[in-house]
């Protein structure tokens, strides 16, 4: 795996986070908040960087060049190559859907910050069991994921079962960490509020979550490159951002 970038390169990559880092700026302070840095419940949001499909020398300029630390993979082979090879300060969510028969993979990797995409009680349970095997000194954090636009070609649970699983995790799972939701929202706002319905149905199910659970400061991972805005005046706390940053992936090869 190689780590060689060219100084063309990283100024590339350092100038297209910079430009996505500006926007959110602008965006939370237009919305009376602050930077796009921790705290999270502060009302600031993360810029995680979707590095799925694209060398680890880009990864690695823009940690070097910027100090950019999270990154999102969405293959699990993928991200396990990348964590072993790229620093271990870095941050990985795993983005991807992800199979029982991977979650002891996941689980082993040590700078796992977080994933994503745990749509069941039973996926959790399983994650559970891994984390629980690879001696994770502290409980991994995860994200349920919510299908709110009912797009069959999309994962998660259905938002209606979000407070069940939601509780599965809290009172089931000590290894794991219930940090957030997520979801992927379809692309067509309302034209007449200017809303996207998906990231509304999400902080539906936030607020429905947190008042059955007396828990507070859930986190909301949505938008991405061509939304992200939209999504943080929404309440997004996390945005995935990966062609903006890194330009277009080439197609997933299958070996």
């Amino acid at each position: 795996m190689s780590h060689t970038y060219s100084a063309e390169r990283a100024e590339e990559i350092a100038e297209n986070l910079a430009g996505v880092k500006a926007k959110m700026d602008q965006t939370l302070k237009a919305k009376g908040v602050g930077a796009q840095k921790v705290p999270i419940g502060g009302g600031c949001a993360r810029l995680v960087a979707v590095s799925k499909l694209k060398p680890a020398s880009d990864i690695l300029a823009a940690y070097e060049k910027t100090g950019q630390l999270h990154f999102g993979e969405n293959y699990v082979q993928e991200l396990e190559d990348k964590s072993k090879e790229l620093p271990s300060d870095i941050q990985w969510h795993f983005i991807g859907s992800l199979q029982s028969n991977k979650c002891k993979v996941v689980a082993a990797i040590p700078n796992l910050f977080v994933v994503e995409t745990v749509d069941s009680a039973k996926k959790a349970s399983t994650l559970d069991k891994a984390c629980a095997a690879a001696s994770r000194p502290e409980p991994l954090g995860i994200f349920l994921q919510v299908n709110t636009s009912g797009e069959e070609s999309k994962s998660g649970m259905l938002p209606s079962e979000a407070v069940e699983v939601a509780q599965h995790v809290v009172s089931t799972c000590p290894h794991l960490k219930l940090t957030g939701l997520m979801t992927i929202g379809s692309p067509n706002p309302d034209l007449e509020s200017g809303e996207n319905p998906d990231f509304k149905t999400l902080n539906q199910c936030k607020t429905a979550i947190e008042e059955a659970l007396q828990i507070a400061d859930l986190e909301l991972s949505m938008g991405m490159s061509d939304d992200f805005e939209r999504a943080l005046i929404q309440g997004s706390t996390n945005v995935r951002v990966g062609s903006t940053i890194f330009g277009a992936r080439p197609p997933k090869t299958t070996a």
